[in-house]
């Protein structure tokens, strides 16, 4: 349909909302007393496919595809019920509310894919609550932590995109020229309109009051940034010389035949790398002039479906990447122990500050941890250190070093 004029993925479901809007709109004015019931009906039963080439062709002059689309429409019906078909309403009342419907469609998919991986990150939370891995700050080894907790991460992340993405207000769009319903004047029609479709009724018409639009945008944009973290933490775990998960499936190379390429991650991380651009368009596009954009709606269609395509398919792609994820925790510890216990210094800090304060214990550690000496040995023997053999095993080791970790599983798994 719109392939001439901006470009859209989905024809025939944009066409099949637009026709939706302008059945909704004669059954609404039928209920409302405004054209007759007979009209309404013949309007309602029009048949709704139409070749998405040729309106999209026809777009081109009126610079929409709703004018062809109701031209098309009186074609497909009497006479009588012709006059009818888009009464009283403008072309970015049809447009706009087929945005929204599109949108409305497309976010539930997206929301569902999202609760999916969700279950998928709460249910590695639990499993690996317990699994010991190194955590890493500036890409450098840190302090241990939990691959558990890394989930449970994820799975907040995901429950506040989606959260974001339900509050998103899907309302109808009806105001007739200018938004003032000039025609027949009837406030009952954009009621009755938003009921047909299933959307909320707006307060007044939004021609050119695009909050709803840039919501929706900012909870895309959101929702992209926290698909792309989780496919770069997967990413980088998945590198050779870490080596602590991978993929179900998938990744081989066309000339290296042992690799196992990341690449569900690597596709949703080129995805998230989409929207921020898409996203910027949007709210560019939010001032607009007087009662009718002059370009700006114009440049949402095309953006709009983009984000609805892309994001789409990253959200089922990190659905399957989660619950296909395959843990090597033997790999985690292995990489927490590296080291030779030096990421534990902190806690030797800790247990060396109540004999000697805070700032000499970690004067002295830092010392000894940057000696080249064996981390373990050169605390045992050096006289500054005044914890016994049990205190410094029980300092280096890294279960009991994991604080509130378990409790956060525990919340994140609760919400």
């Amino acid at each position: 349909m719109f392939d001439e004029l901006f470009g859209a993925r989905d024809d025939q479901a944009w066409l099949r909302a637009m026709v939706d809007a302008e059945k909704a709109l004669a059954t609404a004015l039928a209920k409302a007393g405004v054209i007759p019931a007979s009209a309404a009906t013949e309007i309602s039963q029009c048949p709704a496919e139409f070749d998405p080439a040729e309106i999209g062709r026809q777009a081109v002059g009126p610079g929409n595809p709703v004018v062809p689309l109701v031209q098309a429409m009186r074609g497909r019906v009497s006479d009588e019920a012709s006059r009818y078909v888009h009464f009283g309403a403008t072309s970015q009342d049809i447009m706009d509310t087929a945005v929204i419907l599109v949108a409305k469609n497309a976010v539930a998919g997206m929301v569902a894919d999202v609760d999916a991986a969700a279950d998928a990150c709460a249910r590695l939370a639990d499993e690996h609550r317990h699994t010991i891995m190194i955590a890493r700050t500036l890409m450098q080894h840190a302090l241990p932590t939990t691959f558990g907790l890394k989930c449970a991460g994820w799975l907040v992340a995901l429950d506040e995109a989606a959260s974001n993405l339900r509050r998103v207000r899907f309302a109808a769009q009806l105001g007739g020229a200018v938004g003032t319903l000039s025609v027949f004047s009837n406030t009952e029609v954009p009621r009755l309109f938003a009921a047909e479709l299933g959307l909320a009724e707006p307060l007044i018409p939004w021609h050119t009051n695009r909050t709803r639009l840039g919501e929706l945008a900012g909870a895309l944009g959101v929702l992209a940034g926290v698909l792309g973290k989780i496919a770069l933490d997967v990413t980088l775990l998945a590198q050779t010389e870490v080596g602590e998960v991978a993929e179900s499936s998938g990744g081989g190379s066309s000339t290296m035949p042992h690799k196992q390429n990341p690449v569900r991650s690597v596709l949703i991380t080129a995805a998230a790398k989409q929207i921020p651009g898409l996203v910027a368009t949007m709210l560019a596009a939010m001032p607009q002039e007087h009662e009718r954009a002059a370009g700006a709606w114009h440049a949402e269609w095309e953006t709009l479906n983009s984000m609805f395509s892309i994001l789409s398919t990253a959200c089922t792609r990190t659905r399957d990447l989660v619950a296909g994820l395959r843990v090597d925790r033997d790999r985690m510890r292995a990489n927490v122990d590296m080291t030779g216990g030096l990421v534990m210094a902190e806690a030797v800090v800790t247990a060396l500050a109540p004999a000697i304060g805070r700032a000499a214990a970690a004067g002295i550690v830092k010392e000894i941890a940057t000696s080249g000496h064996p981390f373990r040995a050169a605390l045992l023997k050096d006289p500054r250190v005044r914890l016994s053999e049990e205190d410094i095993d029980k300092a280096l080791d890294p279960a009991g070093y994991l604080g509130s970790a378990d409790e956060f599983i525990d919340r994140a798994l609760r919400r």
